[in-house]
């Protein structure tokens, strides 16, 4: 069987996408339970930044996706599938990263949680002050 493969991350999620020929459809797995992706994304707006590589490149209905999904927030999870229906993308057609690059989906977001530091109530928020 013919597949193509593709990570995504987005601060602590991590996107495993396997595209395959198919009609359109996209199954999530996450914690080895399988569901649609209509049924573990609710929002329209999650479902728009994951359907976004392939709405660019006009392979809606050419693909179906299964996505493996570990750690993170659902948003940050959304972020990470769209990184990697984009890789995948570009390895089933090289000729496919100009359009991909072109709308900034190839470009991994790096920023992290910063991390806590003692003395302060968070990374960076301070105790109240007190004069007495």
């Amino acid at each position: 069987m013919i597949q193509y493969y593709g990570t995504g991350r987005r601060k602590t999620s991590i996107a495993r996408v396997y595209l395959r020929p198919g009609n359109g459809k996209i199954d999530v797995v996450v914690n080895h339970k399988r569901r649609e992706l209509d049924a573990y994304f609710t929002l329209e707006y999650w479902k728009s930044v994951i359907k976004k590589p392939l709405l660019t490149t006009e392979t809606v209905d050419k693909f179906d996706a299964i996505v493996f999904l570990t750690g993170g927030g659902i948003s940050a999870q959304a972020d990470a599938v769209r990184l990697g229906l984009a890789r995948a993308l570009q390895s089933y057609n090289p000729e496919l990263r100009e359009a991909l690059k072109k709308e900034g989906m190839l470009s991994r977001d790096s920023r992290e949680k910063e991390r806590r530091k003692y003395g302060l109530h968070k990374a960076r928020k301070a105790p109240q002050y007190h004069k007495r």
